[in-house]
């Protein structure tokens, strides 16, 4: 019987008209619609949630541009969610707005997502759903209801691969373009593909049944109860959209009680639902949300294009790559049309698709290269379109103030990555940077922090922002904590304080609370890291805690925070480092001493910021730590690399001249010293990334020591050092290893004496060279245009006196 038929032959008795599709499939969307508009239905059932019955006239809004999704998540554990997201392509899109312009009712008929939620808390009890994502079968059905994604787990088998391998096709994907996509729906041929798919996937459910998915048979029941309610309200004008695995289970004649007994004891959870943005990303499989659809962008211009679609879309290809700066002119185009059209007759296609245009665009617009194609593949095949939804659609609290507080500083959720440059001295730049921090605090992370390419001043920062669809579940999650972002912010610092482990973990928890500007928070992650850093004795730790707790001193410099009772915390956390560090560096193997070298440097740093601080009674830190240093440098329990960098450091802050770092050098690299000792204290110097590379190159006399200690090192021993020393000198950069080479084959000196440069190695005297420093004054001169004032003073002198 043939769609013509069957449609003239409906008349009264004749049942629901079941449109089965293929979610987010562009010609199963105009085959719905033009069906739609022939049988003209007095309700129309989709597949989908009921819940989310209230929320369909929010598609008619102005303001909802898809792709949307539908979200469920269980009230009591947000985190649990569902999404069904809806392309402009979709089906039951297409379905839902054609209701809403005929004024016809909507409705949905698939299982309640009350006990979809409940069914995957149930398997994550069981360990069934390993992720925990809550994603349910509407979002991942694929090869449910004939997709070609990779469906459900349960389902053994895939619809479309069976279909297109008896169809002799080795592609299911290219199966579908050539039946479906690229057949245009006729007059009076608007049932025909559904009669079709629907004779096809009863010949697989005979076949394989159904697939051993025991949720599908429930839901079915389900969906078989509603129509059923349907047909006694509407009697025959009702038109069902589902996937079109399902639709034969639909034509089935079953009893009501037997559909009730399969719902009969289903789990439940309190639910509630709205509408939330998705991206075309998303749809696609690489995103792993199995959507179904590899090419969301492709299927979406398959979709709107109302003629000419290779023509269309590769005209798109060349104005990206035109904006990429590629060479690509209207010529271009023209061959690339009449190659896509040549492989689609020689392939033996109706039309080309997805793959002739894109081995067109690579051999023509590409000159054969992928790189180029990725970019393609990525901005328009599959797109990073993201939806819209109107700010009347329910939402938490907290989403609401997050919309207020966007639209306030201008900052829109757009779904393609973006570098955003903050200057915290401007308001609007400064209240964007507490959303952020305090977004991020709460867990919503819409953006991450980047290095600053142009300055690295504390007013300066810079962030990657990407809006990503589940980040909506994040928001709703952490409406627990408040209903506005400052609130919940607050409320989620206070108790990550109250649940810290360590002393570092309080400390950079305050440092993201002078971030965020949360001053109801930080008295209490104050009061926190105080009682810590009491009990805490782990000298190790407290290091580790001090950094953080420094930098957070200098926000209130650009950020107007008062950081008095930080920096008091700083300066006691401080003294209880200098007092136990040296006993803590004794006696300490090589990987505990490195660990310890690296704590070192960071109070080293901190407590050059926190004697620089404003705040009274920080001075005299400096001076109690070159102290510590002088005691660490001349310890012989202490580990080498911890003695050759507080050496260093001493000798960096000019406590330490450069004499007496030759002096404690020459004593530590005498052969009386063990040669595994030696080489540890030389990295503590001039290694670990610090500079000790140019220290050697401007300073002879420690190169010289240096050299001769080490051609003097037995062969035995030599073995034993070289991994060490090899790590020390690699940390260099290529100039400055070239630099010493180059002064170690001519020699420093005279039998490596320390004071033996001489005039032998142009640039490396003892004392400065005038003569060469002479030579580049007037070329500072020019740079600084001091040549330009002179002359110009010297010409109105020169009038004066004339």
């Amino acid at each position: 019987m043939t769609g013509v038929e069957r449609a003239e032959g409906r008349g009264a008795g004749a049942g629901p008209l079941l449109l089965g599709v293929r979610h987010h499939g562009p010609g199963s969307a105009r085959a719905v619609r033009a069906a739609l508009e022939e049988a003209r239905p007095r309700v129309v059932l989709i597949e989908g949630p009921p819940e989310a019955d209230a929320l369909i006239p929010l598609a008619a809004d102005e303001e909802m541009r898809p792709p949307v999704a539908l979200l469920a998540h269980a009230m009591d554990e947000p985190g649990r969610s569902s999404f069904w997201p809806l392309a402009e392509f979709s089906p039951e899109w297409v379905a839902i707005r054609w209701a809403l312009a005929h004024d016809v009712p909507a409705r949905f008929i698939d299982l309640p997502a009350t006990h979809t939620l409940a069914w995957g808390r149930q398997e994550d009890a069981a360990g069934a759903d390993g992720d925990g994502d809550g994603d349910d079968d509407r979002d991942g059905e694929g090869e449910d209801d004939g997709d070609s994604g990779p469906g459900s787990a349960d389902l053994r088998i895939d619809p479309l691969g069976v279909l297109a391998e008896a169809a002799g096709y080795d592609d299911p994907e290219r199966w579908w373009e050539d039946v479906v996509e690229h057949r245009g729906v006729g007059k009076g041929d608007a049932l025909a593909p559904f009669t079709v798919l629907e004779e096809a996937m009863g010949a697989l459910r005979e076949t394989y049944g159904s697939g051993g998915h025991d949720r599908d048979l429930v839901r079915e029941a389900h969906m078989r109860l509603q129509m059923r309610a349907a047909q006694r309200e509407f009697e025959d004008g009702v038109a069902v959209v589902c996937g079109a695995w399902h639709v034969p289970a639909l034509r089935q004649k079953t009893t009501v009680a037997a559909d009730k007994a399969l719902l009969k004891g289903l789990p439940k959870v309190k639910t509630d639902m709205t509408w939330v943005p998705w991206t075309h990303r998303r749809l696609s499989r690489i995103s792993g949300y199995g959507a179904g659809i590899e090419s969301p962008g492709w299927y979406g211009h398959l979709f709107s294009a109302p003629d000419r679609p290779v023509e269309r879309w590769l005209t798109k290809v060349a104005g990206l790559l035109r904006a990429e700066d590629r060479i690509v002119s209207s010529a271009h185009v023209i061959e690339a049309v009449r190659l896509a059209e040549t492989l689609a007759a020689m392939r033996g296609r109706p039309l080309p698709g997805l793959s002739e245009t894109t081995d067109a665009v690579r051999a023509v617009m590409c000159e054969g290269s992928d790189v180029p194609l990725a970019l393609v593949h990525d901005r328009l095949v599959v797109g990073d379109v993201l939806g819209e939804v109107p700010p009347t659609a329910p939402a938490v609290p907290l989403q609401r103030d997050l919309a207020r507080l966007q639209r306030r500083l201008r900052l829109k959720p757009e779904a393609l990555e973006r570098e955003l440059e903050l200057d915290l001295r401007k308001d609007t730049d400064a209240a964007r940077s507490r959303l952020l921090h305090r977004l991020r605090l709460l867990g919503v992370a819409w953006g991450e922090p980047a290095a600053s390419r142009g300055s690295t001043g504390t007013f300066r920062e810079t962030w990657r922002l990407r809006w990503e669809p589940e980040l909506s579940v994040r928001v709703a999650e952490a409406g627990v904590w408040g209903t506005t972002v400052l609130s919940a912010a607050t409320a989620k610092a206070e108790a990550d304080g109250v649940a810290a482990q360590g002393l570092a973990d309080v400390t950079a928890l305050a440092e993201r609370c002078l971030l965020a500007e949360l001053p109801d928070a930080l008295p209490t992650v104050m009061r926190i890291l105080a009682d810590r850093a009491a009990l805490d004795t782990d000298v190790g730790h407290l290091a580790q805690a001090l950094p953080a707790l420094v930098r957070s001193l200098r926000y209130g410099d650009v950020r107007d925070t008062d950081t008095g009772a930080l920096g008091e915390v700083a300066a006691g956390l401080a003294e209880r480092v200098f007092v136990g560090l040296p006993p803590a560096c004794a006696a300490l193997d090589a990987d505990a001493a490195e660990e310890m070298r690296r704590h070192v440097d960071a109070v080293h740093g901190a407590v050059g910021l926190l004697g620089d601080a404003p705040a009274a009674g920080h001075g005299h830190l400096r001076g109690r730590w070159q102290s510590v240093l002088r005691v660490l440098s001349g310890r012989d329990t202490v580990a080498g690399v911890i003695r050759g960098r507080a050496v260093r450091l001493l000798l960096d802050d000019g406590e330490l001249a450069q004499d007496e770092a030759a002096l404690l050098m020459g004593l530590v690299l005498s052969p009386g010293t063990p040669p595994a000792d030696a080489a540890a204290w030389i990295e503590g110097f001039v290694g670990g990334g610090s500079g000790g590379g140019m220290l050697l190159v401007h300073d002879e006399r420690l190169l010289g020591l240096v050299d001769a200690w080490l051609t003097g090192v037995p062969g035995e021993a030599f073995t034993d050092v070289l991994p060490l020393l090899r790590r020390t000198f690699s940390a260099y950069e290529p100039g400055v290893r070239r630099t010493l080479g180059e002064l170690v084959r001519r020699g420093p000196g005279a039998g490596g004496g320390s004071a033996a440069a001489g005039p032998g190695v142009p640039g490396f005297a003892v004392e400065l060279d005038t003569v060469r420093a002479d030579a580049v004054l007037p070329v500072v001169r020019l740079l600084l245009g001091l040549d330009d004032e002179e002359e110009e003073t010297g010409n109105d002198l020169a009038g004066v006196t004339g």
